[in-house]
Order: C-alpha cells, then structure tokens, then sequence
C-alpha cells in the first residue's frame, strides 16, 4: 500500500509552546490511518499543524508534492479536507446554506450526502445551531463530502455523542472512508477497530507507535501508550 501523506519532522508551536515534536508518519492512499493518545498529546495540533493553522516546521508531501510551505486555503485547494473537533457549523444558517458554502465548484456531491445523510436533506431548512450535537456532526461531516476530495483529516468525530448516533456517524466514516483516504484522530477505540487498518499513537507531541490497528487494539500496547486494557476497550 503506498501512501498520500508523508510527514517527516513536522513540529508545530501555539504562541511559543511546543505541542508537536519531530513527528514523523505516513497516512495509506486507501482507508483509515488512526491518530491516537491520550488527552493532549498533541492530536488535533499535528492535524492543524498539517494544514498550516499552527506555525510549524518539517516536511509534510501530499500525493509527491511539499505543502509545508503552502497557506492553509492552498492546502485545502489540493484536496485535503478538515472535518473539525469541536463541528463548527455556522449556527446562524441553514444546513442547506451550511452546505452551500462547502462548495468548491460547479458540481457538488449532493447525491452522496443525500445518501449518507437523508435527515439533513429533510432539515435543510432548519438553522444549523438548532440541531442536536450528533445532527451538527453530520453537517460538519457533510460539509467535507459535498467536494471530490483526496485526503479527509476528521478530529473526534463522535467526541461527546450519544452511542446510537456514534453508530451511525461510524457507518458515515466508513463509506466515506471507500472513497477517499482518512487520518482520523478518535478516541473512541471500538469506532478506531471498526475502521482503522493502521494506527499511529501519539505521547508528547512525538510519535511512539506506528503499525497495524488490530495488533495493536489487542496488546498490552493499549494499555501502555493509552492507558486502558483491551478489555475496557472492548466493554
């Protein structure tokens, strides 16, 4: 399996602070590469420092070209795109104008999203900000799936959701996933063994572990790097 990313010493600072450390990984052309470690390790800071929202340093290559370099809209003009930790839906508008807005050209992917996401085509109307916190994730995650894009960088997609709408947000990830490649930063492990083929696991801001999801998903490793037993994780 060759890969779309490359990330080779990439560090990255917040007004001076150090949060990601020489990392250095590769994210697969096809499927799911899980991002793990325990609450700030720096997750959600290498996934905004591969899109140029954190001052940063190192060598990151999309599909053969440097992007460490690029703006953060350049970025996303190659085809990467950013499903945020926290959703970020414009509240004040519609799941429709939400949508809308996501658009990078003339030939939007409605008939997936409508696929995956009837109950936002029968809410479009409706004010985003009015949504319950699993409808909000499916807008943000629909925002990313109306463009034909080359890489999705998903931050804790099913952070703070109820475990009927996890399911379903996991079976979103997972067409979307046949698709387009993903780095997907989750903590929730029975989502990351549904999906992942190879996990990456941060301690630091540096990487400590890179290898197969299911290798290790059920080893001492979980516990060691994550602290939970493979039988938490399991309950």
């Amino acid at each position: 399996m060759t890969d779309i990313l490359t990330v080779r010493g990439l560090s990255a600072r917040i007004a001076g602070q150090q949060v990601v450390e020489d990392a250095s990984f590769d994210v697969a052309e096809h499927g799911v590469t899980a991002l793990l470690g325990r609450n700030g390790v720096g997750k959600s800071s290498t996934i905004k420092a591969l899109l140029g929202l954190y001052e940063r340093s190192g060598e990151v290559t999309f599909d053969g070209t440097r992007i460490d370099k690029l703006m953060t809209h350049r970025i996303v003009q190659q085809g990467i795109a950013y499903v945020p930790e926290d959703r970020e839906v414009f509240s004040q508008l519609t799941v429709e104008e939400n949508l809308r807005l996501a658009e990078r050209d003339g030939a939007p992917n409605r008939a997936v999203v409508a696929a995956l996401f009837p109950e936002l085509i029968e809410r479009a109307k409706q004010q985003a900000g009015t949504l319950s916190g699993g409808q909000q994730q499916m807008v943000s995650l629909a925002r990313a799936l109306m463009n034909e894009n080359r890489l999705l960088l998903v931050d804790e997609p099913t952070k703070g959701l109820a475990p009927l709408i996890v399911g379903t947000v996991t079976k979103a990830l997972e067409a979307a996933a046949e698709r387009t490649p993903m780095l997907l930063v989750e903590q929730n492990l029975q989502v990351v063994r549904a999906l992942a083929h190879t996990v990456i696991v941060l301690s630091g801001g540096r990487v400590v572990h890179t290898g197969p999801a299911a290798e290790f998903l059920d080893s001492d490793l979980v516990h060691r790097h994550l602290g939970v037993s493979t039988d938490e994780e399991a309950a």
